[in-house]
């Protein structure tokens, strides 16, 4: 976008203003650019504009190495808990019970205490929160004898699959790019569309904080005639970019939309320097499965919730 900038000696000075547009309204308009702070200023101001790739004409396409661990410990970071607190070198989690990943212990590491120990904390710490107590087992990476303390304690378990693709070839996916728009920030809408919330106010609350936390967090919607056609989300942490929250209403899916969103987001990692795509993926949702396979993701590792038996 151009916009007028100042005066010099009686002329007009414009600028360029490259970057995603994520708000125009009665307050003027927004542009976030590739680095640096989102830039605002009146729609008065604004000379022209035109539409520019999202993502670099050369990108790399390997996606970058990493182990489950380091995985693990990015994608934490990509749904940040409300609640933290170290056991050692586990991670207590608790974000008033929404979803397992922000609920659960990240068992990575030595928890600083014999086993038993440690599984006792976690169980006090979590009834004290009034939420079931959740392990996240991760092999390698989680203490070799932890299943078997588990399955002594009679907990159940339920796998999820960590997926990764190289970003660039999802860049080039889709033909509806025009359809998808970005935001900083899940409106009412979009909530609306992604379903997990309800009607519990603690839970709203903090299902907003886990959404919106992260290094970078990107929100997509296809917007429809009274409601999104689809949502994502993606947050981008150095060179990897996370995807989640790929929902399309009913009736509009099988019409590439789900690409488009994810196509579209995997271009703005792109332009922030991400080169990698992952993704987590419960193991028996075999209709995302099939997608992601489609888009050339393939699995990593698994890692398992083990929900430990009230006492």
């Amino acid at each position: 976008m151009r916009r007028l900038s100042e005066f010099v000696d009686g002329r007009p000075v414009f600028r360029d203003v490259i970057g995603v547009l994520v708000s125009w309204d009665d307050h003027g308009l927004t542009v976030v650019p590739r680095t640096g702070q989102p830039v605002s200023f009146p729609e008065k101001l604004l000379v022209a504009g035109k539409a520019v790739p999202l993502f670099p004409a050369r990108l790399s396409s390997r996606a970058p190495q990493a182990d489950p661990v380091e995985l693990q410990r990015i994608a934490a970071r990509g749904w940040p808990a409300v609640e933290q607190e170290a056991l050692g070198e586990w991670t207590l989690r608790a974000s008033a019970g929404f979803t397992r990943r922000a609920n659960s212990v990240q068992a990575l590491g030595d928890p600083g205490r014999p086993l038993p120990e440690a599984l006792t904390a976690v169980r006090d710490w979590y009834r004290e929160r009034g939420l079931p107590a959740y392990v996240e087992v991760v092999d390698p990476g989680s203490p070799k004898d932890l299943t078997a303390e588990l399955d002594r304690l009679g907990a159940r378990y339920a796998p999820t699959l960590v997926r990764t693709a190289p970003l660039a070839p999802l860049t080039r996916l889709g033909s509806g790019h025009d359809r998808v728009r970005l935001s900083r920030t899940a409106g009412p809408e979009w909530l609306a569309q992604y379903r997990r919330v309800g009607d519990d106010a603690a839970l709203e609350r903090a299902a907003a904080l886990v959404l919106h936390g992260g290094p970078s967090v990107w929100f997509a919607t296809a917007p429809g005639p009274d409601a999104p056609l689809a949502i994502g989300r993606c947050v981008v942490d150095g060179p990897w970019a996370c995807f989640g929250a790929i929902e399309v209403t009913p009736y509009a899916r099988r019409t590439g939309l789900a690409t488009d969103v994810m196509a579209v987001l995997a271009a703005r990692a792109a332009e922030e320097g991400a080169s990698g795509a992952y993704l987590q993926v419960e193991a028996e949702n075999t209709g995302a499965i099939a997608l992601y396979d489609r888009l050339g993701f393939r699995t990593s590792h698994t890692y398992h919730y083990a929900q430990l038996p009230q006492r």
